[in-house]
């Protein structure tokens, strides 16, 4: 099959590149843009109380839902706000109101609390305005942006000339700065994964026109896989946060790059023994191929495992990046072998050393000792894996997103100066609901009701309620102990909080609570049932693949199982940096499936080419442990290339400046790096090797004489 494919794109390459071309235009012409958003009950199903709470209070009391906006007035000097200066809050606020977006924003904004009096600490150092959501809408698409946006260069223009220094930060602010964080992320992580490409690619094969390729190919392939993740995107209704695109932009290029080295390898290694470029194309396709399909199947049906999740970002990243493989792997199997045949030894230019057989000394010798101990070998790589697995015990969840802001952005310092002079919980009060199922509230139970919940634990002030225009639903605004954000707010709503509301409900009334924590409590509830369905089914699924691939129903057990340590390993090693050196309290909830999903699919990847290589080299006659010598000799250096390649271009995460994406980054990276040089690299050659013949079983691939590789024309030498 590889091999016909391989006769097909070498016989007819331009064909092949002008029709990726002219779907490349035709898909980045038409496809709507990727959109994403930083609503986190987007992410939940209706059947959630949160996202209930929410629409019930959408439907009762439009435009009084969570504040969309603090407005923050200080003095310059750090001094009390003066009687004047309290003149100029209510001047600049009458005249921001009618300023800000219709679209977005209640016209008003409002700086007196119920009782009359102005919104101010304590301290009298800090004044709050608050502004509601129009209604109608979200809060998290381009539109509110751009309003708030438009809302801080009004600020800016109305206190001119005063001695008052105005911040904003809220749910739209902390969108609009997390939206910009991304823009720059995005920029900042796809120049320096190009730039770490370049030069790696320049050190292996010191050649201007392959460190250029990767660049040339993904191009084509990021246009067509952009569109089609628009297309899904917008069939499904699918809602991604605002960290997709980062991501798409290191997958693309570290796994196509991956891709194009696999390739490469066994095609410089097939010119060296004299083929043509046509014939070498072929056979390079032929070896290579199966084990970059079925790679790239292990990934594509890893990440399509995430639409069994009950979270809508986990169903919308999932197809998202497994399109976006398929599209890389359909490229490397293509659009590479098409361009490559164009080229012929062209590619290689300037340098001539690719004539030249390596001696793989190194990869001979670390082999040789392999082949000689593979008990130590395992023993040592798997204790490795399982010292750092323990650590992984220790993971603590956060649910903030808010949280991975940099530190040096409006709404996260205007925020810290909110909580430096009011109560915790005052920044966002936690909406609860009280609806009846048949009938009317009465105003001696909703007072009972909020005494109740007033008893709760982690309450401190409960609201009077707000009742609908049809009397049938009210709204208490809970101020909770501590920060709306917290794990400990979170503990609070999940257990005593949302305990007192639903056992003090009148009869024949429900009791929602909602709000951040609600949302947060929620979402661990979701990401624990994620875990138990998410996890064993990608792992059955690449089990099966692999089973497929080797024939064998013994080598996909060991292999799973090198890639679980690999998993837990890095996710311990990710909890000693941040929770450990760090000094974090937690890190965000989406890391474990991320590492899972990555660490084994692309682990897989790893796995595959060394356990195919083994497997070829055993089917020449040599006895196991000779093979796995023979195959870490010859296939360590492609894995330890692209593990580099990809570790790196997944470490330019860290550079963002996001604490998600930098966790994140270490995360992927330090896993990756795991999977390429201990679990590939040592432990799974040296499990095979003691193992033996018992691992191919029952298909014995080890024994079958190797396929002659198909006959091809010949063609003239390219120079």
């Amino acid at each position: 099959m590889f091999a016909a494919l391989g006769r097909l794109t070498s016989r007819r390459p331009w064909f092949v590149i002008a029709a990726w071309v002219v779907i490349a235009i035709l898909v980045a012409a038409f496809a709507p843009a990727l959109t994403t958003t930083q609503e986190e009950s987007e992410f939940l199903p209706d059947h959630y109380e949160s996202v209930q709470a929410a629409q019930i209070q959408e439907e009762q009391f439009p435009g009084a839902t969570t504040p969309a906006a603090l407005i923050l007035f200080e003095r310059e000097d750090g001094k009390a706000l003066t009687e004047d200066d309290q003149a100029e809050v209510g001047r600049i606020a009458e005249e921001l109101g009618p300023e800000l977006g219709k679209d977005t924003f209640v016209q008003q904004v409002v700086t007196v609390g119920p009782d009359g009096q102005p919104n101010i600490s304590e301290d009298g150092k800090v004044q709050v305005g608050i502004v509601g959501l129009a209604e109608g809408s979200t809060g998290f698409d381009t539109q509110a942006f751009d309003d708030a946006k438009s809302m801080r260069d009004d600020i800016a223009d109305l206190t001119e000339g005063t001695d008052l220094k105005v911040t904003s930060t809220g749910s739209v602010p902390q969108g609009l700065d997390s939206q910009e964080s991304s823009e720059r992320s995005l920029a900042i992580v796809g120049i320096a994964t190009i730039v770490l490409i370049v030069g790696l690619l320049a050190i292996i094969f010191r050649s201007v026109i392959i460190c250029l390729m990767p660049i040339v190919v993904v191009t084509l392939v990021s246009m067509v896989a952009t569109g089609l993740i628009g297309w899904a995107n917008e069939a499904f209704d699918l809602k991604a946060d605002s960290s997709i695109q980062t991501i798409l932009v290191v997958v693309l290029y570290g796994i196509g790059t991956d891709y194009i080295l696999f390739f490469l390898f066994r095609y410089r290694e097939r010119l060296r023994q004299g083929e043509d470029t046509r014939a070498s194309v072929v056979h390079a396709l032929e070896r290579a191929g199966e084990a970059i399909a079925s790679a790239g199947g292990a990934v594509i049906v890893a990440f399509l495992a995430l639409l069994l999740s009950s979270l809508g970002i986990f169903k919308a990243i999932g197809p998202a990046l497994a399109i976006a493989v398929a599209v890389t792997l359909l490229a490397a199997l293509t659009l590479v072998p098409a361009v490559v045949t164009v080229l012929g030894r062209a590619l290689f230019w300037p340098s001539k050393k690719w004539r030249q057989e390596p001696e793989a000394a190194r990869f001979g010798k670390i082999g040789q000792n392999l082949g000689r101990r593979p008990g130590v070998f395992a023993a040592a790589s798997g204790l490795v894996l399982a010292v750092l697995g323990v650590f992984a015990f220790s993971f603590n969840p956060s649910f903030d997103f808010t949280s991975s802001l940099p530190k040096d952005v409006e709404s996260t310092k205007s925020l810290n100066t909110f909580q430096e002079h009011f109560a915790a919980g005052a920044s966002e009060p936690v909406p609860v609901i009280v609806r009846a199922d048949d009938g009317t509230l009465d105003e001696a139970s909703l007072e009972t009701f909020a005494s109740d919940l007033d008893e709760a634990q982690g309450v401190s002030q409960v609201y009077p309620a707000t009742v609908s225009d049809d009397g049938t639903t009210a709204q208490f605004m809970v101020v909770l102990d501590n920060d709306p954000a917290s794990d400990q707010a979170l503990d609070d709503v999940k257990g005593p909080i949302r305990d007192a509301a639903h056992a003090a409900a009148p009869d024949g009334t429900e009791a929602f609570v909602g709000g951040t924590p609600g949302i947060f409590a929620d979402l661990q509830e979701a990401m624990i049932r994620d875990y138990k369905v998410v996890f064993p089914v990608a792992a059955l699924v690449i089990m099966l693949i692999l089973a497929l691939l080797l024939r064998s129903l013994v080598a996909p057990l060991y292999l799973m199982a090198a890639v679980g340590l690999s998993f837990a390993a890095t996710l311990g090693a990710t909890v000693i940096v941040f929770q450990g050196i760090a000094g974090d309290s937690g890190l965000i909830f989406m890391l474990p499936i991320y590492i899972y999903l990555f660490v084994t699919a692309l682990g897989t990847d790893y796995n595959i080419l060394m356990i195919a290589r083994l497997r070829e080299e055993a089917r020449e006659g040599k006895e196991p442990r000779a093979a796995a010598a023979e195959a870490l000799k010859h296939a360590g250096p492609t894995i330890a290339a692209a593990g580099v390649i990809l570790a790196g271009t997944f470490a330019s995460l860290m550079l963002s400046g996001n604490t998600l994406m930098m966790s994140m980054g270490f995360a992927l990276s330090f896993g990756i790096f795991i999977a390429a040089f201990v679990m590939a690299m040592f432990f799974t050659p040296a499990l095979t090797a003691l193992i033996g013949h018992a691992a191919w079983w029952p298909g014995h691939q080890d024994r079958q004489a190797p396929q002659e590789l198909s006959d091809v024309p010949e063609e003239p030498a390219r120079t």
